[in-house]
């Protein structure tokens, strides 16, 4: 049997991966960043996308080189070898892709645990989403809430907690890179510090409904002083029917349709304790 070229095929191989990475990096995938996260989710993006054109490229030289070292001569009508495995080589392919997919996922795990490290003097704001809108609760200046628009300030740790009203809802501001579902029954959150200035878009990216492409926000980042003045500004509180989770709204809507209804549409209470059979 021929001996493989190994430095030749090693040398190919780094030649298009090397190849493939930079003309892969040119490409800016998020766009512009306005977060402390965003710097560490981009530098990890660009090591996937590394990682990835090597192996992309080991692939494609060896099926090359087989494809024209082994190709069928013209004429030739017989079969193949009886190969039936390579106990070695399918040992390497194991190891080295789980060793690729180990270290990527500790590298993940290291930069999920440092941008999401909460600071002692983080602010809170409460997220409510239904369909086909969002809502924003401030717990730390008296409930008050906004809609269809949020404000924050700058350099500020900001932790986003989650509620959906509904059907689930994915909170996303492309800038600021972090991502999170917003699930009916339970309170997920998001630690972000905006640290640019200026106007941005909450996006949902959960498809929710009909109305989910036109689920969205204005994202107001601003100096401190001029976040306090919006805030103050504001003269509501979050409504009640918010702060339920999706059961508790629809148990309250059976118990007031009960109430308006009543007994065969009698408008009689049918579960007021003097129509209750006490017997």
């Amino acid at each position: 049997m021929t001996r493989l070229p190994y430095l030749k095929l090693v040398l190919a191989t780094l030649a298009l991966g090397t190849v493939i990475s930079v003309v892969m990096l040119q490409v800016d995938w998020f766009g512009d960043a306005a977060a402390t996260a965003a710097g560490p989710i981009d530098t990890l993006m660009e090591f996937t996308i590394v990682i990835s054109s090597f192996v992309f490229a080991i692939v494609c030289v060896a099926l090359g080189y087989a494809l024209v070292k082994w190709r069928v001569k013209p004429g030739d009508e017989g079969d193949g070898l009886p190969i039936h495995g390579n106990t070695r080589l399918e040992i390497i392919w194991t190891l080295i892709p789980t060793a690729i997919v180990l270290f990527a996922a500790g590298y993940s795990w290291v930069v999920m645990n440092d941008i999401e490290d909460k600071q002692p003097d983080a602010m809170t704001v409460n997220v409510y989403s239904q369909q086909f809108a969002w809502t924003f609760g401030y717990p730390e200046a008296g409930n008050k809430w906004s809609e269809g628009e949020f404000h924050v300030p700058v350099d500020q740790q900001v932790i986003f907690k989650m509620h959906a009203q509904d059907v689930i809802h994915s909170f996303w501001v492309p800038e600021w890179r972090i991502k999170k579902d917003n699930v009916p029954g339970i309170t997920t959150e998001a630690v972000i510090t905006p640290n640019e200035v200026g106007t941005y878009q909450l996006i949902c990216t959960e498809l929710c409904g009909a109305g989910h492409a036109t689920m969205r926000a204005i994202v107001v980042v601003e100096p401190r002083e001029d976040y306090e003045k919006w805030l103050a500004g504001l003269d509501g509180e979050v409504p009640e029917d918010l702060l339920l989770t999706a059961d508790q709204a629809i148990e309250l809507q059976k118990q007031l349709q009960g109430t308006e209804q009543g007994i065969d549409s009698s408008g009689v209470d049918e579960t007021s304790a003097e129509n209750v059979d006490q017997s």
